[in-house]
């Protein structure tokens, strides 16, 4: 059954109270409705997803008393829910001018920037609800996180280790300061990478491969292609957060510089161009690197034209004989 007893009775308590709050405001002849019971008949439509009536009720409980700021923030929630962000995060900061410290409406108007893709003004209003409620671990995560995508990757840093006891139980803190740390060029990226990793239930290729590139980052070359084998090794249908051609790039171009006598290097190189790898500015760069051998040079070169103008498939064969038993169009049409 697609709905179970529990969810059946609520939505029958609800189309209950509904019908109670229309019929007793109906029933008050002596005077006009007012913006509580249009509030409560808005909400009641809400909670049963019937967001166009919600949306008409609440409305005219705004219209009936503008002070009822809770009927615009559900406006903006419907608006925000039928995808009409822009009207949504009017909403909400018609909110916060008459209520600054809303948090609800705050951290409503953040989320809603995000979604709009303005960053800054999603920083602006995170940094106000952590003024007011410093000891949210999920706001301080998600201010973090706004942080990080605006590359101001100390202060997501920052704002991540104020909360250790979600770095233990949210591995999505932890995974989040390890690609802070790492964009900042911590080496403490290292260790969280491997913690997070440990306490991981399951192999993610891409996040094994941000570890390879942390520790070639720091040298540790060895450690590197330990985990971009382990990468590639993890990718699957399930599993497929990066391409195997990227992770096989990173082997090769790792091999050459690290191990110049190695020929698995090239191989990888090929492989990746074969499987679709066209980065040709990362191939470019491998040709400037002092440590690799001339003859490999060309052959990199080889590489970026045969991308750059790869070899056509050859024609099918031409069969002129008009008998031919194996004819797929005599297969077809006789």
């Amino acid at each position: 059954m697609p709905y179970g007893i529990k969810t059946v009775r609520r939505s029958l308590f609800l189309c209950n109270c509904l019908l109670l709050i229309i019929l007793t405001s109906s029933s008050c002849v002596s005077t006009a409705a007012s913006a509580e019971e249009y509030f409560s008949i808005g909400m009641a439509f809400f909670e049963l997803g019937r967001y166009e009536e919600a949306e008409r009720w609440l409305q005219r409980a705004t219209a009936a008393d503008r002070t009822v700021t809770a009927s615009e923030y559900n406006l903006g929630r419907i608006a925000f829910e039928r995808g009409r962000f822009n009207e949504a995060v009017r909403y909400f900061e018609l909110v916060i001018e008459k209520d600054p410290e809303n948090v609800m409406a705050l951290r409503a108007a953040a989320y809603t920037r995000i979604r709009l893709g303005d960053l800054e003004r999603a920083e602006a209003l995170y940094d106000r609800v952590m003024a007011l409620i410093p000891e949210s671990a999920d706001d301080g995560y998600n201010y973090a996180l706004v942080l990080f995508a605006i590359e101001k990757y100390e202060e997501s840093i920052e704002v991540l280790l104020r909360y250790p006891f979600a770095l233990d139980e949210k591995p999505d803190s932890l995974l989040l300061l390890a690609r802070a740390q790492d964009a900042a060029n911590m080496a403490e990226a290292i260790d969280t990478f491997a913690r997070w990793i440990a306490g991981s239930s399951e192999e993610n290729p891409l996040v094994l491969h941000e570890f390879g590139k942390a520790l070639e980052k720091n040298e540790f070359y060895a450690r590197a292609l330990e985990q971009y084998r382990a990468s590639l090794a993890a990718i699957s249908e399930d599993q497929e957060t990066i391409s195997r051609s990227t992770v096989r790039f990173d082997i090769g171009r790792l091999l050459l510089i690290a191990d110049p006598g190695n020929p698995e290097g090239f191989s990888e190189l090929e492989a990746a161009v074969s499987e679709g790898f066209n980065d040709i500015e990362a191939l470019e760069a491998l040709l400037l690197e002092d440590r690799i051998d001339e003859n490999i040079r060309t052959n990199i070169s080889r590489l970026i034209d045969r991308i750059d103008d790869p070899i056509p498939e050859p024609p099918l064969p031409d069969d002129d004989s008009e008998d031919s038993d194996d004819d797929p169009v005599n297969d077809v049409l006789f």
